[in-house]
């Protein structure tokens, strides 16, 4: 079985939020667009990618999110984040490398209730009939261009999103955050997946390659921020390094 090789230090220490408390409340975001897209990476260096707690997937993928919220007790923003799949003994996860948000109070809750590693950048999340595409720019330069083309609509039972983990710097030490997001599509399309530019260099991990798009979804609908229940040693498997909070 694979296992992630990558030291938890150095891969996740610089990427970690830093926590004071867990017992954060769930919070509703209304009226949400979620653009998904995932793409097949380069595997050489998968193991390497990941801490010793998580597994591979085969093929490696790469799965980029992006969410135009209208409304939030924090205030309309656009958010987009890089994140690995992966496994967490035997759920299927997602663990966050970097994200960007273009809402500085944003930013700062929900790295504070949930972990989410971001940094404020000019985020642009367009809706067309044909397309729907989300780039960022960061200090003049687009660091991520991404989209679906034609798309057509998906039954509410046929689009999925995996739990992410989010790392983080708590009193007990270095920690991944489940965080167990839920989705409430009122509304889902599929389309062809759009990758025009990636500067993994800007995502926190230099070494992911896209190689193929698989697949491009978009939903809208309720989001509801979890209530925490659970976090792992970055350096134990599952089995024996998950902790109930």
């Amino acid at each position: 079985m694979l296992v992630g090789t990558g030291d938890p230090a150095t891969l996740l220490s610089p990427r970690a939020v830093a926590m004071d408390r867990l017992d954060t409340a769930p919070e509703v975001l209304e009226d949400v667009s979620v653009l998904q897209v995932l793409c097949e990476i380069d595997s050489s260096p998968e193991c390497a990618m990941l801490p010793p707690s998580l597994h591979p997937t085969l093929p490696p993928l790469l799965n980029w999110q992006a969410w135009r919220v209208p409304e939030s007790p924090w205030g309309a923003f656009d958010l987009a984040m890089t994140r690995i799949e992966c496994r967490s003994g035997v759920r299927p996860r997602a663990l966050l490398t970097q994200g960007y948000v273009d809402n500085r109070e944003a930013a700062r809750v929900l790295g504070e209730r949930w972990g989410f590693g971001l940094e404020v950048a000019a985020v642009t999340f367009e809706h067309r009939y044909d397309e729907t595409r989300c780039e960022v720019n960061r200090h003049g330069e687009t660091i991520l261009s991404i989209g679906l083309r034609d798309p057509e609509p998906l039954g509410m039972r046929d689009i999925q999103y995996v739990s992410a983990l989010h790392a983080a710097r708590l009193e007990r030490g270095l920690r991944l955050i489940q965080c167990d997001t839920a989705y409430e599509p009122g509304r889902a399309e599929r389309g062809t997946p759009l990758v025009d530019h990636f500067d993994a260099e800007q995502w926190g991990e230099p070494r992911l390659i896209p190689v193929y798009p698989v697949s491009a979804s978009l939903s809208r609908g309720r989001v509801t921020l979890p209530k925490l229940r659970f976090v792992c040693r970055p350096d134990e498997l599952a089995f024996t390094g998950t902790e109930t909070i």
